[in-house]
């Protein structure tokens, strides 16, 4: 699905697993409700990632990059496909501040709590849902957020709040927040800034 239509932001997403985000952007995009974006590309920092058979089945072009020489083979990677739009679905490597500044408000991360709360160095995945419930919040949810220095720092896109249910274990609240706020906010961010910067192609 390489298509290279100028009034479309081409789109890359970054994976290191299932991919499940990777396949919420895919499914929204192939339901005709992204019409301004055009994924491109799927990278995966882990060889196993199933999310790189996701892409494979939307026909669209996927690789595994290895440790060595990551960022430098991401960046080759990148301009050779012309990509506008970075998405980190479920990515657990973290990028220099220099790979960052090169693409300001172009990269875009979910994140399964509400901003600023359980985030920042050490909260990804099953971790954030152990602190949340560690601490008792009656409520959680999911955070869509441009991609800048800081860890988790960058400007909010979009929140939605998930309640948090009594007898919650850290693996159902993370499928409830997936649920009810991951898969929904994270392609309406992609196709908000993909919009964006289609307007300004013109």
């Amino acid at each position: 699905m390489n298509n290279s239509s100028e009034n479309k932001a081409r789109v890359a997403v970054l994976i290191s697993g299932g991919g499940t985000n990777l396949q919420a952007i895919i499914d929204r995009w192939q339901e005709g409700k992204m019409p301004h974006c055009q994924p491109v590309l799927v990278v995966s920092s882990r060889k196993s990632a199933y999310g790189l058979e996701r892409a494979e089945k939307a026909g669209i072009k996927n690789c595994f990059i290895g440790k060595e020489g990551f960022e430098d083979k991401l960046l080759a990677l990148l301009e050779e496909e012309k990509i506008d739009i970075i998405v980190l679905a479920g990515f657990l490597k973290v990028l220099s501040s220099d790979f960052v500044r090169r693409y300001p408000d172009r990269i875009i991360n979910v994140h399964p709590s509400l901003i600023p709360s359980f985030c920042g160095d050490g909260f990804y995945g099953l971790k954030v849902h152990e602190a949340a419930l560690a601490r008792g919040v009656k409520v959680s949810g999911a955070t869509v957020h441009y991609v800048n220095e800081i860890t988790d720092g960058g400007r909010i896109i979009a929140q939605k709040a998930v309640p948090v249910l009594e007898g919650d274990t850290p693996e159902t609240l993370q499928r409830r927040i997936m649920e009810e706020a991951e898969w929904i906010l994270l392609p309406e961010a992609v196709e908000m800034t993909a919009e964006r910067i289609t307007e300004n192609m013109k």
